[in-house]
């Protein structure tokens, strides 16, 4: 099993809709925490999380949020269960 470390940020569209920029992958728990803390401040939302699974056969566990800044989409919310 690999556990991936990720930020996703996301930008104000028109009409409020949030839109993801590109994700990125972080070293460990700490490198991610402090990934996301940074580039909150440039962005309108983002999000520390990290998710563990089996690549070779696809079976992934939900992610778990590690850091939280500014809304995040519902369905975010919903697939980190």
């Amino acid at each position: 099993m690999v556990t991936y470390f990720v930020v996703q940020t996301f930008q104000k569209g028109k009409k409020g809709v949030l839109i993801a920029d590109q994700p990125r992958q972080a070293r460990d728990e700490a490198h991610c925490k402090y990934l996301a803390e940074r580039l909150s401040h440039s962005v309108h939302a983002a999000v520390a999380f990290s998710r563990r699974g089996e690549p070779s056969t696809g079976d992934w566990e939900d992610a778990v949020i590690l850091a939280q800044y500014g809304p995040l989409p519902d369905e975010l919310m919903e697939m980190a269960g």
